[in-house]
């Protein structure tokens, strides 16, 4: 269809009341066994007719909840002319990671829940659009290295290679600087690589994301832990290093604090992906990184790392998945495409239920959960109904494997080892909210070990404004 009929198509799109342009998935009960992606993608022709709903607004909300201020119209109206690659350069603008983004973003409750014509329709899928232009970009090859300015001289320390620091890294060495990032791990990424699995995030796209910061002159040192291999003051002082940047998320899992956790067969959510994902458990014997392949396995959690454990159990050939949470569906903090691709999938739900126990056999290898219904009460401070027990009315769910996704902390390795580190009772890094500055002098934060557990995006809106204050701070134009 013609770029201009498209356009006028748009135009009309209000009256027209247009649905969304579906995306093509693997049908449930094949996915359900493979690791491949589960949506396929967009067509270019079916790109183009999802951008072309883009109504044009002159005030676009849109762009105000994109935590990195993605110019959205304006590469929309590139995909719905066919200008694919020019797209993929706009959205590339602000966002270092749109072919991540397209695919993991809660664009739901982000950029599309500002959409004017989601107030009468449906939104148009800005998430699914990012990710064809990206794809699009990558695939044909048409991805351009970006304008560097000259040297100044000066040097960055980046400490995590996850969101926040790859962003920040991907900035500050457009503006000049010379950007090193220490990463913990023996590849980059972060949560990118460790916890989002291989069919909701292939680790292929995660890599030539990544290449792409190389190639502009980043360094990644692997396998240097910050705090322990050596530690930020040495950085700041020893090494020459203008400024740091941590960004080392959330990694610390969360237990629940009852007995029998410490069986076989009970693992930290953050451990049972990180063997799957990272270390390739699904692979074995291939990959020697072995894991607990449950014939019944239980899920302990509502987010959406509790669907990627529970899909991943499936794929790893559990009979059956259970996710165990103590409130009802409604409170399910998992985006609503997560639960239903689980759901599809066979995952069933356990809700209004919580663990009071594990039990284990002769072998001290878990073989049942005991749980006692819940009913919910008045609001807590998160605004949920909090979660009230029912006297007198265990029960028990017979198990092989338990995975907790019951939250993380933050990994007090680099903080113990960092003076002058502000934190807070939880023992997450204190920074200013608008720009990342922490109570030590040349030292920024953002991502997971600022707030918590969070988005993939937020990271990166927390990375690009400590990125433009770290520039501000060094070319003098503010304080520390």
């Amino acid at each position: 269809m013609p770029s201009n009929d498209l356009q006028s198509n748009s135009q009309k799109s209000i009256s027209q009341k247009p649905g969304r342009t579906p995306m093509p998935e693997q049908p449930p009960k094949i996915r359900a066994r493979n690791f491949l992606e589960v949506p396929l993608g967009y067509t270019p022709e079916m790109a183009r007719q999802e951008a072309a709903r883009c109504i044009g607004c002159k005030k676009p909300l849109c762009v105000t909840g994109c935590p990195v201020n993605v110019n959205i119209p304006a590469f929309l109206k590139l995909i719905a002319d066919g200008e694919f690659a020019a797209a993929a350069r706009k959205i590339k603008e602000t966002n270092a990671l749109p072919a991540v983004c397209g695919r993991v973003c809660p664009q739901e409750s982000q950029c599309e829940s500002k959409c004017i014509l989601g107030k009468k329709f449906e939104p148009v899928a800005i998430g699914r659009c990012e990710r064809f232009a990206a794809d699009f970009e990558r695939a044909n090859p048409l991805v351009e290295k970006s304008q560097i300015l000259s040297k100044n001289g000066k040097k960055i320390a980046v400490i995590g290679a996850g969101p926040s620091g790859i962003t920040v890294a991907g900035d500050l060495i457009l503006l000049g600087y010379e950007v090193t990032i220490f990463e913990a791990f023996h590849k980059p990424g972060g949560v990118l690589m460790y916890g989002i699995p291989e069919f909701r995030l292939p680790k292929e796209i995660v890599e030539k994301e990544i290449d792409g910061i190389r190639r502009l002159g980043v360094k990644i040192e692997l396998n240097q832990v910050v705090g322990k291999t050596v530690t930020i003051d040495e950085l700041l002082e020893k090494d020459g290093f203008d400024a740091a940047f941590i960004g080392v998320g959330a990694g610390l899992p969360m237990f629940l604090g009852i007995p029998g956790e410490d069986f076989n067969g009970v693992y930290s959510a953050n451990e049972y992906l990180t063997r799957s994902n990272l270390m390739k458990a699904y692979q074995f014997p291939d990959y020697d990184t072995p894991v607990v392949r449950g014939k019944n396995v239980c899920v302990v959690g509502g987010g959406n790392v509790a669907m990627d454990a529970a899909r991943t159990a499936l794929r790893l050939g559990a009979e059956s998945v259970k996710i165990v949470y103590r409130r009802s569906r409604n409170e399910l903090p998992a985006r609503a495409e997560e639960i239903h691709h689980a759901e599809e999938e066979g995952v069933e739900f356990q809700l209004l239920a919580n663990p009071k126990a594990y039990l284990a056999d002769e072998q001290s290898r878990v073989r049942a959960m005991r749980c006692i219904r819940m009913t919910l009460g008045e609001p807590d401070a998160s605004g949920r109904r909090r979660p009230v027990e029912v006297p007198d009315s265990d029960f028990e769910i017979e198990t092989d494997c338990v995975i907790v996704a019951a939250g993380a902390l933050a990994n007090p390795l680099l903080t113990k080892n960092t003076p002058q580190l502000e934190l807070n009772k939880w023992g997450y890094i204190v920074a200013d909210e608008t720009t990342g500055q922490t109570s030590k002098p040349r030292c920024w934060a953002g991502g997971d070990i600022v707030t918590g557990s969070a988005t993939v995006i937020l990271a990166m809106g927390a990375g690009r404004a400590a990125a433009e204050n770290i520039h501000k701070f060094l070319s003098g134009k503010a304080e520390n």
